[in-house]
């Protein structure tokens, strides 16, 4: 693979709770998780119930992985498929999580221990083999990843806080926005910062602007004020994320076409969907 060329998949695209069902087969119904494929390297945004089927897929690649997750923030739709990553249980691979909005009140791994721990699941994070390691971080702090890869980061407006990200490598920009909610009639700087002229803004469009209103203070935002943020930061593709659980299949059709005829570099994301940027 070309130094610059980055490869966009998409592992889980649901907001809230994972929705399995014949009314979401379409766009799927798994929650977060995006990977960043770079050739030797995978960068992986969330561990929603989507990694699950990621983690599957990359032990069937065979060889040892070299890959950060990082994390939006830390409710359940985003961590819930942190124990059934399976990388996480063979010694070849090293994995490093990453987290922005957790310090100064705890950290990313007592999170991750207080998951996978009675009475919530049976087994503890002692059983991981691979060489994993937490790294906290205060949001708006630049990561370096190694290899040539710069993370860029900035806080959101949600609930406990959120982390947005842009991912630079070999001249390519991928800003991953999800669990931020809108200010009426603003755009938001820190979101403009991570955006600006990216080739992909994937961003939390779990609401339209008629919804929005009788969820405010939620934390979610609108696919029609991630089209005027795109519009505004230049981007050339917008990919509409996080859906909401009740919003089936035919719903994400007519959202398709609306924001499709109001961005022209909009779509829909879905399970198994995959980008060459």
């Amino acid at each position: 693979m070309p130094p610059e060329q980055l490869t966009v998949r998409f592992w889980g695209v649901r907001g809230t709770l994972p929705t399995p069902g014949a009314d979401t087969v379409h766009y799927g119904g798994n929650t977060s998780c995006v990977e960043i494929d770079l050739g030797q390297r995978q960068v992986i945004f969330d561990a929603g119930s989507g990694i699950k089927k990621l983690g599957d897929w990359l032990g069937r690649q065979g060889g040892s992985l070299n890959t950060d997750i990082l994390f939006s923030h830390c409710h359940m739709d985003h961590v819930c498929g942190v124990p059934f990553f399976a990388p996480f249980y063979e010694p070849q691979h090293r994995i490093t999580l990453w987290a922005g909005n957790l310090l100064p009140a705890t950290r990313l791994e007592e999170t991750i221990r207080s998951i996978m721990s009675p009475p919530l699941f049976p087994i503890e994070i002692d059983a991981f083999k691979a060489e994993v390691q937490f790294r906290d971080f205060h949001a708006g702090k630049m990561l370096d990843l190694g290899g040539g890869i710069t993370v860029h980061t900035g806080m959101l407006n949600h609930p406990g806080g959120s982390v947005g990200y842009r991912l630079e490598h070999g001249g390519k920009a991928v800003a991953y926005i999800t669990d931020t909610e809108h200010r009426q009639g603003e755009l938001d700087s820190n979101v403009l910062a991570l955006i600006h002229n990216a080739d992909l803004m994937i961003y939390d469009c779990t609401y339209t602007d008629e919804e929005y209103p009788n969820h405010a203070g939620w934390g979610h935002s609108t696919w029609q004020q991630a089209v005027r943020l795109a519009k505004s930061g230049r981007v050339k593709k917008l990919a509409v994320f996080h859906h909401d659980p009740d919003h089936d299949d035919a719903f994400m059709q007519k959202v398709e076409a609306e924001a499709g005829n109001a961005f022209p570099g909009a779509f829909v994301a879905r399970e198994g969907l995959t980008l060459q940027l």
